[in-house]
């Protein structure tokens, strides 16, 4: 059940750079196309990677449609959690196909349980502008299991776009725009986890930090290698 929440928050958070260039300029979006990122505890070593790769990429008219791949793996290499979801993309607004969670394999678990994702979109216009505010964000999933039912949900609030800085990876120097949102996930007990996302023209997502309630660094991913 962990497993099904971190990935369901990776899957949410990290979406957000799977864009087609024809939608919007800050985002690439080609068959085969790979990234990979580290991911960092607040001691600065690694917890691990994520890697991502999009396949079928086809075109419908003015709609951009392609699947997201996402492999998770520990410090040693060990897969711990592996998923799949559909994005649509039409105009400046992407839409990811929640219900196409429930074919991935973290839902397996789930099976003969009736299960119900929800959320809204992920928006991020084409022109970004410091001190911007854009809008809110959530996902939700439900399962009756039983006498027993879990309720998983991640709500992403107060996004603003903070500033314009460059930033160096190992897989290069990118001038970025630097957004912030609120995060609150809920399952048991609620907590919010504020974050910032660094974000590139032509690439999407180059750095992410997590921080608690009290504003310390607790983890941190960080784009190494990318392909496209």
């Amino acid at each position: 059940m962990k497993n099904v929440f971190i990935t369901l928050c990776l899957i949410f958070l990290g979406s957000s750079y799977a864009l087609s260039q024809n939608c919007s300029k800050y985002y690439l979006i080609e068959e085969n196309a790979t990234f990979q990122y580290t991911m960092y505890g607040k001691n600065g070593k690694s917890d691990g990677t994520i890697d991502y790769r999009v396949s079928d990429v086809n075109s419908d008219g003015s709609v951009t449609h392609a699947k997201m791949n996402m492999k998770v793996k520990d410090k040693k290499g060990k897969k711990v959690a592996e998923s799949s979801y559909n994005l649509s993309c039409s105009g400046d607004k992407v839409t990811i196909d929640f219900e196409s969670l429930l074919n991935s394999d973290m839902m397996a678990q789930f099976q003969d349980m009736e299960v119900e994702v929800t959320g809204t979109d992920i928006e991020l216009p084409n022109e970004l502008n410091v001190g911007q505010a854009l809008p809110d964000a959530s996902v939700s999933m439900q399962v009756a299991a039983g006498v027993t039912n879990i309720n998983m949900t991640v709500d992403m609030v107060n996004r603003k776009v903070e500033k314009k800085e460059t930033l160096t990876t190992p897989a290069g120097t990118f001038e970025c725009y630097v957004i912030y949102s609120d995060n609150k996930t809920k399952m048991m007990m609620e907590r919010n986890f504020p974050s910032r996302m660094w974000l590139t023209e032509g690439v999407g997502m180059v750095k992410t930090e997590n921080y608690n309630q009290g504003g310390k660094l607790v983890s941190s991913t960080v784009l190494t290698a990318y392909s496209n």
